[in-house]
């Protein structure tokens, strides 16, 4: 689709640019004799309004603005203002005689049909971005799906959706997306080799038969690539989402429409988050027997509603830091009823998930909603473990001057050695341009330091949780809430100072960009691992209580991943092996390892 154009002013042209030597032709659209005719008021006229030695000359190369010698004046002419001709422009010759420059006139083009000081209608500009979207990339993103999911106010748990096969256990925003999302998925498979790789060793095998898993995570692209790999070994899936942000709405279409259970959309109210992870449970003729967890709430759901499940539940793998913290205050209590798989600690998951996939996605992040320019903003990061060392270490590339808070003196001392400063947030708190939590605390940031904060000062959380900003507080008469774009409101106090809060102080990397791919992979190579092994695993090895994975499968997840770099590892000598203690085959670092 070409862009009408209505009127384009053409710049005012210093003639001591224009090379000297060519004539201005007599006819010319922008000569003295046509000024003050409309050149391009329609096509017809348009078409005629340019006469044949016009055309002839911008044939020639020679184009419409030559000056004419004898009548403009030479390149070394100066330029003036003659006053009296109100502002217009005046060059004075070297003889001390004043000429008037031409005047330029507005250009139309001739195929224009539509004023661009008409603006379309609010529907006008629907049609019109997804006319270009889908005439010209026949494509879709998790931006246009959020853009068109707005046309449909509908609450889709007031729907009747079905899939092509006529299924209808599902509740999400619209089925009719299920073809983007299937690409996107796609896309994602050729980042997550290990997943891959696992679903064609064990395929035939199907490790998971039976296996009835219900989870809660963020519904991405990633995801649905985990989710297939655990059909695909024999697994049924029932899911929904653990962020009310994060769901990327044609995706869980694609899986809807593949015959999963799924239960989410983007934009769900505090209401529909539980709802939803009520039906993924509290089905008549099934019933979970593994749970898959990010950030414990479908864990605390099952425990608190329904705790006679837990009789036939195998085991729980969680993969947040507050999730596992939920686990282990269970097990401290006595009350965590089924072995429980602790992701988030293991070295595939801190190592390169939490660091590395933080490390770009904190930019993505900030880039998407407010456009920010990174170079000489002064930021502080709450807290220094993986994903606080990831934050940093980005920011600090793109020029920022960046302050750490830290409870752990360890933690603390590696700030301090890779060159940042450790201070109170108190003591910062007036002075910075971005505040990020990456704590897995709550009320790291409260409303006295909101209040304290200087006018524009970006507040995000880098965390699972969104306990870590104290956003109730923030809920108050005497604030204004004011919503800039999707996940970015501005909250300005009685005299005028606002904050910019990104995503409701909810998870900023997934609530408002994306995430790398080929670090995903790691982590839910992880996932389907453990899973596997809490699965089969024989009565008695794992009671009651939250382990971490044997390091040999950390070990194996890594492996899965190299051949994308072309890597190749060394191998041990039987005597170097014997010299170590080791087995040639790993593991090769003892459980204590700190890498």
């Amino acid at each position: 689709m070409s862009v009408q154009v209505v009127a384009a002013k053409m710049a005012e042209v210093d003639l001591k640019d224009i090379p000297s030597g060519k004539a201005l032709p007599a006819d010319s659209p922008v000569s003295p004799a046509t000024e003050g005719k409309n050149i391009g008021k329609n096509e017809a006229s348009s078409s005629a309004a340019m006469s044949p030695s016009a055309e002839s000359s911008a044939k020639a190369g020679e184009g419409l603005l030559t000056p004419n010698p004898g009548k403009m004046p030479q390149a070394s002419a100066l330029k003036r203002t003659d006053p009296q001709q109100n502002g217009g422009e005046a060059f004075v010759n070297r003889d001390g005689t004043v000429a008037e420059a031409p005047r330029m006139k507005k250009i139309q083009f001739a195929d224009q049909k539509q004023e661009f000081s008409k603006r379309p209608s609010k529907i006008g500009r629907r049609s019109l971005s997804r006319s270009i979207s889908q005439s010209s990339t026949d494509s879709y993103s998790s931006a246009a799906s959020y853009t068109d999911s707005s046309d449909d106010e509908t609450s889709p748990r007031d729907k009747q959706q079905k899939n092509s096969k006529g299924n209808g256990d599902f509740c999400i925003k619209n089925i009719k997306q299920a073809e983007f999302g299937r690409r996107e998925i796609e896309i994602a498979e050729q980042e997550m080799p290990a997943l891959m790789a696992l679903r064609k060793r064990a395929q035939g095998e199907k490790p998971l038969a039976g296996a009835k898993v219900v989870g809660c995570t963020h519904i991405t692209a990633q995801t649905a690539v985990l989710m297939e790999t655990l059909s695909a070994l024999g697994a049924q899936c029932r899911w929904a989402a653990c962020n009310i942000y994060s769901t990327q709405n044609e995706v869980a279409a694609a899986l809807a429409e593949g015959g999963f259970s799924v239960f989410a959309w983007k934009g769900e109210s505090e209401d529909d988050f539980w709802w939803c992870i009520d039906r993924c449970v509290n089905v008549e003729g099934w019933q979970p027997n593994m749970i898959l967890d990010d950030g414990g709430d479908l864990t605390h759901w099952i425990y608190k509603k329904y705790p006679n499940m837990f009789k036939k539940i195998k085991g729980i793998v969680e993969e947040s830091v507050t999730g596992v913290h939920r686990l282990y205050q269970l097990s401290k209590a006595g009350k965590l009823c089924v072995p429980a798989m602790n992701v988030n600690d293991s070295v595939t998951k801190q190592k390169f998930d939490n660091l590395y996939c933080c490390r770009e996605s904190i930019l993505d992040g900030l880039k998407r909603t407010t456009d920010v320019m990174f170079g000489g903003k002064q930021v502080v990061v709450c807290g220094y473990g993986e994903v606080g060392k990831g934050c940093c270490a980005a920011l600090k590339a793109m020029g920022s001057i960046v302050y750490v808070t830290e409870i752990d003196p360890i933690c603390a001392l590696q700030a301090c050695m890779d060159g940042f400063r450790l201070v109170k947030l108190n003591e910062v708190i007036r002075q910075v341009d971005i505040v990020i939590t990456c704590t897995g605390n709550k009320n790291v940031v409260v409303r006295e330091n909101l209040d304290r904060m200087k006018n524009g000062c970006i507040v995000c959380n880098m965390g699972h949780s969104n306990t870590e900003i104290d956003v109730a507080s923030l809920r108050t008469p005497e604030l204004t809430w004011e919503r800039v774009r999707s996940q970015v409101d501005h909250v300005i106090w009685p005299d005028g100072k606002r904050i910019v809060l990104l995503a409701e102080g909810r998870l900023l990397n997934l609530s408002c960009s994306t995430v790398p791919t080929f670090v995903l992979s790691i982590t839910a190579t992880t996932q389907a691992l453990a899973l596997i092994e809490l699965y089969n695993a024989p009565e008695g090895r794992y009671k009651q209580d939250v382990y971490l994975l044997p390091k040999k499968m950390d070990e194996y997840v890594a492996s899965l991943h190299l051949p994308t770099f072309d890597a190749h590892l060394t191998e041990l000598s039987d005597e170097q092996a014997k010299y170590l203690g080791l087995n040639k085959n790993g593991p090769f670092k003892p459980n204590y390892y700190r890498y």
